[in-house]
């Protein structure tokens, strides 16, 4: 994957495949640590402990359309090419966390991407799922809850065009006010 937001994107739909409607995400930039962090936490199924030990092997997947589950092994590599980790923690009927590190100024760590654009597309697809977004570079935060907009939209659906472009608006203002360059 050419980003880092397109690794969270097929992440996220894991999550939603996997029966959260609740997907939390928070990424952190500490330039001082040399840091870049994502952590991304849902309320799904989980993942049964003999499958927790392969989920990022190339070659296991538990998808019956496909011999092989690239997305988990990718995104370890990347972080293994940046000097970082991947952990992942998960209970049956409890939902996961994944947790994966790079050094922030490494230079194969990949770029982050357009995440606005990432977010709206997992909000105007999955308008049942409430997502939390935060984002820490270094004291500065944006964050956004959409269970939280939801009952202040009085019925209208969350991803209602006027709604959605509302929503892109403040992320793109929040992330440009906390440094995050596109």
């Amino acid at each position: 994957m050419e980003d880092l937001s397109l690794h969270i994107l097929d992440i996220v739909e894991n999550s939603i495949t996997a029966g959260a409607n609740r997907v939390e995400l928070r990424i952190l930039e500490d330039l001082g640590k040399d840091i870049f962090s994502i952590e991304i936490k849902d309320n799904g199924k989980g993942i049964r402990k003999d499958t927790l030990e392969k989920v990022t092997d190339p070659f296991y997947t538990t998808r019956k359309t496909r011999n092989v589950g690239l997305g988990l092994s990718l995104l370890a590599q990347s972080a293994k090419e940046a000097d970082g980790n991947i952990s992942i923690k998960s209970e049956e009927g409890i939902g996961t966390t994944i947790y994966v590190c790079f050094k922030h100024s490494h230079i194969d760590r990949k770029p982050f991407g357009n995440i606005a654009d990432t977010l709206i597309v997992l909000i105007s697809g999955n308008p049942d799922i409430d997502f939390f977004y935060e984002h820490r570079m270094d004291e500065n935060l944006y964050s956004i809850d959409t269970g939280e907009i939801r009952p202040e939209l009085e019925g209208v659906p969350i991803n209602y065009p006027g709604v959605i472009e509302l929503i892109k608006k403040d992320m793109q203002a929040g992330l440009e006010k906390i440094g995050l360059k596109y």
